[in-house]
């Protein structure tokens, strides 16, 4: 007896099991410390369940609501009852399974979590099931029963009231405003890595605050999530070493771009985590560049043999532990130091242009400058003419001084330029009949189109590259086709566009044009000569292909018979007639037979009117301002009869708008000073001006010598120093 009351006044406690409801709560405390945390684990298991869209939506900072939504592969029906039970998964069996562990889940404690503490609730689908099910869970456990409901593939989970029986938890969080930017960069941080992953975030009832497209870029969606600053100045890294069994990849910022907070989004094996060491490391090779205090962004996507690394070593799963680490970690600084000495590329474009007689203009401050009251000077060799409307070198020469009349002249040039035929005796044209009207032009309006491009001097603003015609707005009179093979067609653009020259075409400033054949453009500090027939002629295949159905009509004041111009193209040297071909006027009347045949086609599809009588009355308006060059007309018509293929749909449009595209791509060849100054007036405020605006350039253009970089304002000041 006296040895009890001991030990109750002063021995050692009692070990007690602890319930398992306790214990489960407090497995919760760890893996789920604020909502971000939750919608974490929620994203990643989106993407276990190969998910190609998840759609987030959440009110007060996640506290409150927070719902995800997948189009993924869905949860069996048999398998809800278990689904927020702990350790129940569906990715892992043994523990030898965690050495080559490839999923983002694999302990099966992140719903079993949340619904600790949270009301939680599943809806999902499966390619099987003929319906959705809905089930709500509580400590773990299925409340009530699984209901059949009406739902799309994939999974919905809707997490309500978090931290609910943990009120202490709760009240040590930061504000809604705050967990909310966390969450937000979650989201944008796994945007990023899953280019090819569709995200959008968005508060309860209000916009969109984050969308990314499917099927995007890493830098298109950086440049979404943290702006046009750090997307320009990207660099590309990559890493491949079978010793360790490393591939890497990813973009850094260049020296040029600091800020005061550095931003770092690591992946390894495609798992967002942190590793102190590759931070140390990064920050130690920019503070050799940059300013006292100033920091860089980087994304790095690391790629090791699964055996080589451990991922259960932290409950939210943010760090990890992985063989060969300061090996990794200095080939990743070699490889970035190097990187980083080779650029030479400026950070911000300045306006430097005094006009004679004006006073100098005071020095341009940074941009980033904190104090805003003082100003600092900046190097010549980064002071480049950005503003179309300063003075260019057409003022030396007199070339062009009023627009409006450089307007009238191209409009009178036109006309004398259509008048391609010069007898008029039987088998030939009138002159006026082949005169254009531009007042008949008709156009289905309003929608966003090629021909409604406004001649917007092209320094007003910076244009994003991803604003292409995919991105396009479109009103609801606008004629949007179904045919798949135009969809096929205008896919096809869009994969082979190059980004690099996206970015340099859209924010180009027009420099001048040597001839009808060569334009010279400025991005930057860089200046480019451009193949001007070679980017006339893609431009109008994709507006062909993007504004099917939706053209205007350029109206002939009379009609044009086809035989009549199938005969004058048959006369030409180009057209390569010989006797073995046949009789000129056999093959003119099968060519009249073919395009009158195909007439309902043309001009539903493509504006090209034709009568019965076999007269061309009509051709498609492309651009605002522009009129092809009608002496060209003959081989087109000719062309349109023997290089497109009539037999296949999709081959046939694709053939058709590239013999049109090449049509409407030439100009008159003269030394008429109205001429030339009519032609560079259209290339510079029409042709350019929609290049910048919607133009996809293909990739083949870096390599066919389309475009081509003639200097560079830093090595230029090189040369110069030298001398």
């Amino acid at each position: 007896m006296d040895m009890e009351v001991e030990n109750e006044d002063g021995g050692a406690g009692c070990v007690r099991r602890l319930p398992e409801l306790v214990v489960n709560r407090i497995a919760a405390g760890e893996v789920v410390q604020r909502p971000a945390n939750a919608l974490k684990e929620l994203i990643e298991n989106c993407l276990d369940a190969k998910s190609t869209l998840i759609q987030i939506i959440v009110k007060a900072g996640g506290l409150k609501y927070m719902q995800i939504q997948d189009n993924g592969t869905g949860i069996r029906r048999d398998n809800l009852e278990i689904v927020c039970e702990r350790f129940t998964t569906s990715k892992l069996q043994n523990y030898e399974d965690l050495s080559k562990i490839s999923t983002y889940g694999f302990r099966g404690e992140a719903l079993a979590s949340i619904s600790h503490i949270a009301h939680l609730t599943i809806q999902t689908k499966t390619a099987l099931d003929k319906c959705a099910f809905k089930a709500t869970y509580e400590d773990g456990l299925l409340k009530g029963t699984v209901i059949p409901c009406a739902g799309n593939q994939g999974t919905q989970i809707t997490v309500e009231d978090l931290f609910f029986n943990v009120i202490t938890r709760k009240k040590a969080l930061k504000s809604p405003s705050e967990e909310y930017q966390k969450i937000f960069e979650v989201v944008g941080s796994y945007s990023v890595h899953n280019a090819n992953v569709g995200f959008v975030l968005k508060k309860f009832g209000e916009n969109t605050d984050l969308r990314t497209p499917v099927k995007s870029t890493h830098i298109n969606n950086i440049r979404t999530i943290y702006g046009n600053t750090i997307a320009k100045e990207l660099m590309e890294i990559s890493i491949k070493d079978e010793t360790v069994k490393l591939k890497l990849h990813g973009y850094i910022t260049n020296v040029n771009f600091s800020t005061k907070k550095g931003i770092l989004l690591l992946f390894i094996n495609h798992r967002l985590v942190e590793s102190n060491g590759i931070k140390k490391a990064l920050d130690v090779v920019y503070s050799t560049y940059l300013p006292k205090n100033g920091h860089s962004f980087v994304y790095l996507s690391l790629e090791l043999d699964p055996q080589n690394v451990d991922v259960n070593i932290h409950p939210t799963k943010h760090e990890v532990h992985f063989l060969y680490e300061e090996q990794i970690i200095d080939k990743i600084k070699t490889t970035v130091e190097a990187k980083l000495l080779s650029c030479n590329n400026s950070r911000v474009l300045y306006v430097q242009s005094r006009l004679p007689g004006a006073t100098i203009p005071d020095l341009v401050e940074y941009e980033d400058k904190p104090n805003k009251n003082t100003s600092k000077a900046i190097d010549p060799k980064m002071l480049v003419r950005t503003d179309a409307t300063d003075q260019k070198l057409d003022k030396f020469f007199g070339l062009i001084e009023d627009v409006n009349a450089t307007v009238i002249d191209m409009q009178s040039s036109v006309e004398e330029t259509e008048s391609f035929v010069e007898e008029t005796t039987d088998g030939t044209i009138e002159n006026e009949s082949s005169n254009i009207s531009n007042t008949n032009v008709k156009s289905p309006k309003p929608y966003v189109s090629y021909a409604n491009i406004t001649n917007t001097p092209s320094h007003v603003s910076y244009i994003n590259p991803k604003l292409s015609f995919k991105t396009r707005q479109l009103c609801d009179r606008r004629n949007e086709t179904r045919l798949t093979s135009i969809k096929n067609l205008r896919l096809s653009v869009e994969e082979k566009c190059s980004s690099n020259l996206r970015e340099i075409l859209a924010n180009l400033v027009f420099i001048g044009c040597i001839d009808e054949t060569k334009t010279l453009i400025q991005h930057s500090t860089k200046m480019y000569i451009c193949n001007a027939i070679k980017f006339r002629e893609e431009l109008f295949y994709e507006i062909l292909l993007y504004d099917f159905q939706n053209f205007g009509l350029l109206k002939f004041s009379s009609p044009l018979s086809i035989y009549d111009l199938a005969m004058l193209a048959l006369d030409l040297p180009e057209c390569g007639w010989s006797e073995d071909d046949g009789e000129k006027t056999e093959l003119a009347e099968q060519v009249k037979i073919l395009l009158t045949s195909k007439r309902s086609m043309l001009l539903e599809y493509f504006s090209v009117e034709i009568d019965k009588a076999g007269n061309l009355l009509s051709l498609p308006l492309l651009l605002d301002n522009y009129t092809p060059f009608m002496g060209a007309l003959p081989m087109y018509v000719l062309r349109l009869a023997t290089h497109v293929n009539w037999e296949i749909e999709k081959e046939c449009f694709d053939t058709f708008c590239r013999e049109t595209a090449v049509f409407y791509s030439q100009q008159q060849h003269s030394d008429d000073e109205n001429v030339v100054k009519a032609r560079d007036w259209t290339q510079e405020h029409v042709v350019f001006a929609a290049i910048r605006q919607y133009f996809l350039p293909p990739k083949e253009f870096s390599e066919n010598g389309a475009i081509l970089q003639i200097a560079n304002l830093p090595d230029l000041y090189k040369v110069f120093e030298r001398c």
